[in-house]
């Protein structure tokens, strides 16, 4: 007896699965591999800003201090690293969910 609403390959559907519990927003992601990548991309247009405020601080009068620069440099790298971990999340959930539905 299939109970699961998928039909015989439910884990085919796991990543297509609604998202119920926001409301039906029109905004609102489908399902929540959907979920994971808006946060993503939120997180990271979240760090961009960060280094915009920071680039601009610099910009202001030329002066560019050694501090104002070395906080750039950090807040750069702090985006490399989101964006990596970004790009290793996504593709580990999609090769699983890939191995889960050809095992399905």
């Amino acid at each position: 007896m299939n109970t699961n609403g998928y039909g015989n390959n439910f884990l085919g559907g796991v990543a297509g699965a609604p998202l119920t519990s926001l409301g039906g927003s029109r905004d609102a992601p489908s399902s929540w591999f959907e979920a994971l990548a808006r946060s993503w991309g939120t997180t990271l247009d979240n760090q961009a800003g960060r280094i915009e405020a920071q680039a601009d601080v610099i910009g202001i009068d030329g002066s560019d201090r050694p501090s104002d620069v070395a906080k750039l440099t950090a807040e750069s790298l702090r985006l490399s690293f989101l964006a990596q971990s970004s790009s290793s999340s996504i593709d580990a959930v999609g090769k699983s969910l890939e191995t889960m539905a050809r095992k399905g």
